[in-house]
């Protein structure tokens, strides 16, 4: 994705897409509650809204208290979110859906949700389990080989940067073009040793095959397998059910809202992975200010 637009340009492809560059700025995000509240709280922070304080990261669309600069905030479902880019001023995109389209969430983003590492952020995402399986040996083995400097390196060389660790780690470390690759090519052998089956969703898993080798360099007898879902409210019913035996595709308060709301009482928090800041795509504006600009500012 080309950022770099010059004014006139800008003008004209708005003129040719049927928007008109004095319109108000269209912009779509997921239609669920987790990317609701996040939309909200990240263009508060960029002085587009603002909000009811008393909400915290759990604003609704009601929530909103003043529209700053003339926008309008369009849900949409997140599995279509990167089928919007050519629809909409800008799209609210999450990672998983944003990179496996193609798109570098550090590179390509215009804005992009402000996450520190190692706080109490309650987007980060999380290893998920059985509440009577949370001294469980094995699973307890697989969160510590998860957080280790060497998964840490790999989910940022890997990803560029587009995910960050949120567990304690190293962040001033050489980069090696050959660590990723040699994680890559790495198989593990099966023979004798316990299955133990993940529940991811997209395509930014692949840290698990480090996970994996330091398993085997730890001596356990531990194969991990990825079952993947399409959908995020998915996981924790297999959890439920028993036909995975944690998880490791959302974060934290999606996890606990989800669980409550299908009376799931028997599934806790083992340890957390990632945060992957929410970003805001554009194929119209080249960043933030351009996009003042076409919303404009309300009397």
């Amino acid at each position: 994705m080309t950022k770099k637009i010059t004014a006139a340009l800008l003008a004209l492809l708005f003129i040719f897409s049927g928007v008109s560059a004095l319109a108000d700025a269209k912009i779509a995000f997921g239609d669920n509650a987790i990317d609701t509240a996040r939309t909200i709280k990240i263009l508060e922070a960029a002085g587009f809204l603002e909000a009811d304080p008393s909400v915290g990261f759990a604003a609704e669309l009601k929530d909103v208290t003043r529209y700053i600069y003339d926008i309008e905030l369009i849900p949409i479902a997140s599995t279509t979110l990167t089928g919007t880019l050519d629809d909409y001023t800008a799209t609210f995109i999450n990672n998983t859906y944003a990179i496996p389209f193609g798109l570098n969430p550090a590179e390509d983003a215009i804005l992009r949700e402000v996450q520190k590492e190692g706080s109490e952020n309650p987007y980060r995402n999380i290893l998920a389990v059985r509440t009577a399986d949370l001294e469980d040996p094995d699973l307890v083995a697989i969160k510590e080989a998860y957080q280790q400097q060497n998964v840490a390196e790999y989910i940022l060389l890997k990803y560029h940067y587009a995910n960050l660790p949120v567990f304690d780690y190293d962040p001033d470390f050489t980069e090696d073009d050959d660590f990723v690759t040699g994680y890559d090519e790495y198989v593990s052998p099966a023979e004798g040793k316990r299955v133990v089956k993940i529940g991811v969703v997209g395509a930014s898993n692949d840290q698990f095959k480090v996970v994996q080798k330091n398993l085997d360099d730890a001596g356990k007898n531990i194969l991990i397998e990825l079952v993947e879902f399409e959908l995020y409210n998915l996981p924790n019913d297999a959890l439920h059910a028993g036909d995975i035996d944690l998880h490791a595709c959302v974060t934290e308060t999606y996890f606990h809202s989800d669980a409550e709301a299908q009376g799931f009482d028997d599934l806790s928090v083992l340890g957390y992975t990632v945060i992957a800041p929410l970003s805001l795509y554009s194929k119209h504006v080249a960043s933030v200010e351009e996009l003042k600009e076409v919303a404009g500012l309300l009397e």
